[in-house]
């Protein structure tokens, strides 16, 4: 069988543009999940200039929850961080359940009573390293919107990312990973990650940031 080659490698950040189910042996050895799998919502959306928002079909795999939870499974027990909606079946087995506010020009496409669907979940899964109760169970984001737009419609704040990663230990699998937002955030705090892609364009805005020798500090996350 033909070695896997990486569609991106540096000293601490190995990407690859392919399923991750079938290279599970790549990944599931590391020491902490931190995904932002397919919700499972049949997620889509038209363009609106209101909005600025462009049209999108949707994610591979967000027709049910079953990629996150093949993923999750892969993982086995160890700890695991994994974005996920309101809208879709918890995992099994959550241990706390973390909220991310998004920036306050999000959310308002498709609302209807004045309420901006402006929260995303945070499952903390697995063992996790047991700390004194200093920080609040909402996470949220300076400024606008703009700051973690990066080509991918779910993209996250690296900010985030960092607070979520630098309280684990070892080495960070992403199996979904986008358009790289947890690998830069890995290889900003220093840390050893893989990731899986199975876009190549995704592949490719992640390469790109990547490949950036200075800390990318959210401006364009």
């Amino acid at each position: 069988m033909e070695t896997l080659k990486p569609y991106y490698q540096d000293e601490f950040v190995t990407l690859y543009n392919a399923d991750c189910f079938e290279h599970a042996d790549l990944w599931a050895g590391a020491n902490v999940l931190v995904t932002d799998p397919p919700y499972g919502i049949g997620w889509s959306i038209g363009e609106s200039h209101q909005a600025s928002s462009k049209a999108h079909a949707g994610i591979q795999n967000d027709h049910d929850t079953s990629a996150r939870d093949k993923a999750l499974e892969a993982f086995g027990d160890k700890p695991a961080i994994v974005f996920g909606s309101f809208r879709a079946p918890f995992p099994g087995n959550v241990r706390q359940t973390l909220v991310w506010q998004k920036p306050s020009d999000s959310g308002v496409f498709g609302t209807k009573y004045g309420y901006r669907t402006d929260t995303e979940l945070i499952f903390l899964l697995g063992e996790h390293e047991r700390r004194k109760a200093s920080r609040s169970s909402v996470l949220t984001s300076p400024g606008g919107m703009i700051r973690y737009r990066s080509g991918h419609p779910h993209a996250k704040p690296v900010q985030i990312l960092e607070t979520l990663i630098e309280w684990t230990n070892g080495t960070i699998a992403d199996p979904f990973a986008g358009s790289g937002t947890t690998l830069l955030a890995a290889k900003n705090l220093r840390r050893p990650a893989i990731g899986f892609e199975v876009e190549e364009r995704y592949c490719e805005i992640a390469a790109r940031r990547l490949a950036h020798d200075v800390l990318d500090l959210g401006a364009l996350a």
